[in-house]
C-alpha cells in the first residue's frame, strides 16, 4: 500500500470513528483504491434536450441507460437522465426521472445542495435544509436496474412531519407514454421494445397525472436525530430478460448490501491494475490515468441484447453513431479488460465470433438493433483476435477458453490467406466482400491513410476482392498472429499445428523485411502488389513491424531514430498516424491523417520495448499521458484521438480504445 493510501485510510478511519449527531451512519469499510475514481470524471449536466451531449452519463453492470449528476443547483434532489441506448443511439428521457422535493410540517424547504460525488460504485449528493439532512446515492444493482437511495435525518431538536415527494421533468422524446400499476410507473416507448418501470416502496402514494406525468408521496415523522431511508427503483429492461423476476428482486433488495458490493467490485478491480503497474510509473498521477480509464471502459459497457449475444464494450455511447461492438475494438477492449476483468473480456471476444461466418470471416460490426443499423459485412477489419486470446490466457491459463477459440482463431486466419491474397504470395491485402474500394480502405481501420488515395480494387473470387497493394502493418499482425496461434496451440498438444505456424511465421518474417523495408529511408511501406515499388508516405503502418517482433534489429535502430525525431513522429503527444513534416499532415480535418490515435501509440511504445529501447518506451510514455489534454487529473474524459501538436481532444469522447491503451502503457507484462 503507498503512503497515500495509508494517510487515506488513516483519514477515512477517522472520520468514520468522529461522526457529529447530524452525520449519517456510514459502513466502516475502507475501499483505498476505490478513491482514486473519487470525481475522476465530471458527471455533472443537465440536458437541455433529448440529444445533448454537454456533459458525461455513469452507467454500471452493462446496463444499457445511464445517469448524471444535476449541473444546476436550482434543479434539486434526484439524477440527471436517465440517458437512454435502449433506443434511437442514445437519448435523453427526461432531465430527471424523478425530480424529489421535501416538506417539512407542511412546508417546502429550501435545500442548499452540496458535496455532489461520483465514484467507480456510485454517484452521491447531500442536501441541506432547516431542519433536515438529505443523501441521495444511486447505484446499480445490475444491468436492468438502477436503486436510488434517499436518506432523510431529522438534524433539529424537535420531532417533524414529512413529505418526500416525486415527479418527473418534461419527457424529452416522442413515443413515450406512462401507464401505473399500484406502486409502479410503466415506461412504454414505441421505438424500443425495452420497457422502463419506476418502482416505490408499497407505502408510497403514487398517482399518474397524465400519459408523461406521475407523481409520488412518501409521508413519515421524525424524531430527532432520527433517520429514514427510502429506495426507488429505475429499471430500464429488454424481452431477453424477465421484467417478473426483476420485479420479485427488487422487492427483495437490500441497497446497503448492493453498494458494498459495488465498492468491493470495483476497489479489486482497480487494486489489480495499480498494484500491477510498471515500476517507473508508480506515481499516484498514473494511479488516476488507470481509475480514468477503468471507468470510461465501465461506461461502454452493455449486456446481451437484441442481435447483440454476449456483453462487450462500445466504443463510445457519446458520440450516435458508435453504438455498437467493431472488431477491432473488440479486441483491443479484451486485451484491456484482461487486467482486471477477464470474464468482460472473454465475453467480449465471444460477442463478435458469435457472427463468424462458415468460412472464417468475422463482421466488421455488429449492432443491437438492426431497424437502426445493420451489422457491417462489407469488410472485417485487422487481425489482432489471437493476441487477444493470448492476453486473456496469460491472466489466468484458462485451457477451456483456448480450447473454445483456438479453431475459430485459426479459421479467420486461413480466410485471410483465402480471400485476400491475391497473387498467392503469402502476402495479403486489404480488401472487401462488395467490390467496393471504401470497404476495403475501411478493413484496414485506418480509413482515409494516404497510403491508400491511389488504390484501386481488384477481384479475387466471388465475394472477394482486395487492394492493389500489399501492406505492411496487415502481415506484420498475419506474422504476429502466427506467434500466438503456435503459442495457443501448444497449449492445447495441437503440435503439428504449433509447429506449421512456427515454420510459417519464420518464412513471412523474411518477406516482411526484405519488401516492405526501404533502407534509403529507414522506414516500413506499403508497397505495390509485385513488391517492386513503394508507396511512400511516413505513417504509423511503419513501425507495425516493431510491435509484432517482425524487424531486424538495424531496421528497428533506423525506425526508432525517425520515431523519436520531433520533426516526424515524437511531437507533444508522440507516435501520431503519419509523419508531421508531410504535406498532407493535417491533424483537425484529416482523422487517420495526422491525430494522434492511443493504440497506434500503443503499438509503437510497444515496439521499441521488444527491441530494447526501454529508455526511450518510457520518455514516449510520460509524454503521450502527459501531452495529451484531459489524461491527467480530474474531470475532462479521454477522446478518440488527440491533436499530436497542441495535445486538444479530437472526436469522441471516453473512447474505449483509448482507455484500454492507456492500461496497456501502464501495465507490466
Amino acid at each position: 500500500m503507498t503512503n497515500k493510501m495509508k494517510a487515506l485510510t488513516l483519514v477515512l478511519g477517522l472520520l468514520i470513528c468522529s461522526c457529529t449527531p447530524a452525520q449519517f451512519t456510514r459502513d466502516t469499510t475502507i475501499f483505498p483504491y476505490l478513491e482514486y475514481s473519487k470525481n475522476i470524471l465530471d458527471y455533472q449536466v443537465s440536458p437541455k434536450s433529448d440529444v445533448d451531449k454537454s456533459g458525461l452519463m455513469f452507467s454500471d453492470q452493462g446496463a444499457w441507460f445511464a445517469y448524471g449528476l444535476h449541473k444546476n443547483a436550482n434543479e434539486g434532489l434526484g439524477f440527471s437522465g436517465p440517458f437512454l441506448m435502449t433506443q434511437q443511439n442514445g437519448v435523453w428521457l427526461t432531465s430527471s426521472l424523478m425530480n424529489a422535493s421535501v416538506k417539512v410540517n407542511g412546508k417546502f424547504q429550501s435545500l442548499k445542495y452540496d458535496n455532489k460525488k461520483s465514484y467507480s460504485s456510485h454517484l452521491e449528493m447531500d442536501a441541506y435544509g432547516n431542519h433536515i439532512h438529505v443523501n441521495e446515492t444511486l447505484v446499480f444493482k445490475n444491468g436492468n436496474t438502477a436503486l436510488v437511495q434517499t436518506i432523510v435525518k431529522n438534524i433539529g431538536n424537535k420531532t417533524i412531519n414529512l413529505e418526500l415527494l416525486w415527479g418527473n421533468s418534461s419527457v424529452l422524446i416522442d413515443g413515450i407514454s406512462f401507464s401505473q400499476n399500484d406502486e409502479t410507473i410503466k415506461i412504454n416507448s414505441t421505438k424500443s421494445n425495452a420497457n422502463g418501470y419506476i418502482t416505490f416502496p408499497k407505502d408510497t402514494q403514487v398517482e399518474l397525472v397524465n400519459d408523461l406525468q406521475y407523481k409520488a408521496k412518501h409521508n413519515f415523522k421524525l424524531k430527532p436525530q432520527e433517520t429514514k431511508e427510502i429506495v426507488v427503483a429505475q429499471t430500464f429492461i429488454f424481452p431477453e430478460y424477465s421484467w417478473e423476476e426483476e420485479r420479485k428482486s427488487i422487492n427483495k433488495v437490500d441497497f446497503d448490501s448492493i453498494l458494498k458490493a459495488r465498492k468491493q467490485e470495483k476497489d479489486q478491480q482497480l487494486k489489480k491494475l495499480i498494484e500491477n503497474r510498471k515500476p517507473q510509473f508508480k506515481n499516484e498521477k498514473y494511479a488516476e490515468v488507470l481509475a480514468k480509464a477503468h471507468l470510461t471502459m465501465q461506461n461502454n459497457w452493455r449486456i446481451a441484447a437484441g442481435e447483440i449475444m454476449h456483453e462487450g464494450l462500445f466504443p463510445s455511447y457519446h458520440y450516435e453513431w458508435f453504438n455498437g461492438f467493431w472488431s477491432w475494438d473488440s479486441w483491443k477492449h479484451a486485451v484491456g479488460l484482461s487486467y482486471y476483468d477477464l470474464n468482460l473480456a472473454k465475453n467480449q471476444m465471444r460477442a463478435m465470433f458469435d457472427f463468424q461466418s462458415e468460412d472464417g470471416f468475422i463482421v466488421d460490426c455488429i449492432f443491437r438493433d438492426t431497424t437502426i443499423e445493420m451489422p457491417n459485412y462489407r469488410d472485417t477489419k485487422p487481425p489482432l483476435s489471437a493476441w487477444a486470446v493470448s492476453k486473456i490466457y496469460e491472466q489466468d491459463q484458462d485451457i477451456e477458453f483456448v480450447k473454445e477459440f483456438y479453431p475459430k482463431l485459426k479459421k479467420y486466419h486461413e480466410w485471410w490467406y483465402e480471400k485476400r491474397d491475391h497473387d498467392k504470395d503469402g502476402l495479403c491485402e486489404y480488401g472487401s466482400t462488395d467490390g467496393t474500394l471504401i470497404a476495403a480502405k475501411w478493413e484496414s481501420g485506418m480509413d482515409n491513410a494516404i497510403r491508400f488515395d491511389n488504390s484501386k480494387i481488384l477481384k479475387n473470387s466471388e465475394g472477394a476482392y482486395s487492394l492493389d497493394q500489399e501492406s505492411v502493418d496487415l502481415n506484420a499482425y498475419l506474422f504476429a498472429e502466427k506467434i500466438f496461434l503456435s503459442r495457443l496451440a501448444k497449449i492445447i498438444n495441437n503440435l503439428d499445428d504449433a509447429n506449421q505456424y512456427t515454420s510459417e511465421a519464420k518464412l513471412l518474417k523474411v518477406k516482411i523485411q526484405n519488401q516492405f523495408y526501404d533502407p534509403e529511408d529507414g522506414w516500413f511501406y506499403d508497397t505495390s502488389l509485385d513488391g517492386k515499388k513503394f508507396i511512400k508516405g511516413e505513417g504509423s503502418e511503419g513501425w507495425t513491424a516493431l510491435w509484432a517482433n517482425a524487424a531486424t534489429q538495424e531496421q528497428a535502430i533506423a525506425v526508432k531514430n525517425k520515431l523519436m525525431d520531433p520533426k516526424k513522429f515524437y511531437t507533444k503527444v508522440p507516435f501520431q498516424t503519419m509523419s508531421a513534416d508531410h504535406e498532407k499532415f493535417n491533424p483537425l480535418e484529416g482523422y487517420w491523417r495526422g491525430p494522434n490515435w492511443l493504440d497506434q501509440a500503443y503499438f509503437a511504445v510497444r515496439g521499441l520495448r521488444n527491441y530494447g529501447f526501454d529508455t526511450e518506451a518510457d520518455k514516449a510514455t510520460v509524454q503521450i499521458i502527459e501531452g495529451a489534454q484531459g489524461i491527467l487529473g480530474k474531470g475532462l474524459p479521454i477522446r478518440e484521438n488527440y491533436h499530436p501538436l497542441t495535445g486538444e481532444g479530437l472526436n469522441a469522447k471516453n473512447f474505449s480504445w483509448s482507455a484500454a491503451h492507456l492500461i496497456m502503457l501502464l501495465e507490466n507484462n
